[in-house]
């Protein structure tokens, strides 16, 4: 996941195919992001956000996610389903693509995507490690002016701080810097 370069406060969050270069960007909004990432980097929030009062409330009843199908594309805008199970019983439920990632990450359950979509939407990225370095150090020009005063410490506390006020937008930017530091040393 990353900021957006076309669009200004939203994020483009990449998921892969599995097996293949392929991958499918769907650009996303700044909450939805922060439901994302804050459960990719097993933060927890003071209280629960949105996504995990609702995996609460579906566990409480009985209710689990299967699986996640993005199945349609239409003019720019991916749509999705839940496949949930309740005492044995299948069904699904309409969904925003962007809350159904937040949710299946909460559910540990599998994204599909119609192949017709992966056709349609897909790029192919190279795994190449020369072309990674190359992105890897065009975001290092994007990010090193605004943090270069401060220690990898100083910035974990930043963070903890940001997660503890609920600035989930803020401790995204921290973890960001945090990861891209971890990988340069």
């Amino acid at each position: 996941m990353s900021y957006s370069q076309s669009q200004s406060g939203a994020y483009a969050l990449i998921l892969g195919v599995s097996g293949q270069e392929t991958r499918l960007p769907i650009i996303i909004g700044g909450f939805e992001a922060q439901a994302i990432a804050i459960e990719m980097e097993k933060m927890k929030p003071t209280r629960p956000l949105t996504h995990d009062l609702f995996k609460n409330f579906a566990s409480q009843y009985g209710v689990t996610i299967k699986e996640v199908v993005i199945n349609k594309f239409e003019e720019g805008i991916f749509y999705s389903k839940l496949v949930c199970e309740r005492e044995g019983e299948l069904s699904e439920i309409d969904s925003r693509t962007s809350d159904a990632i937040a949710l299946s990450l909460r559910f540990g359950c599998p994204i599909y995507a119609f192949e017709s979509i992966v056709d349609e939407a897909g790029i192919v990225i190279s795994d190449d490690p020369s072309e990674e370095s190359l992105e890897q150090d065009e975001v290092d020009v994007e990010t090193d002016s605004y943090f270069d005063e401060f220690l990898l410490e100083e910035i974990e506390e930043m963070l903890q701080k940001a997660i503890e006020e609920e600035n989930y937008e803020e401790a995204s930017r921290l973890r960001d810097e945090i990861k891209r530091r971890k990988l340069k040393n």
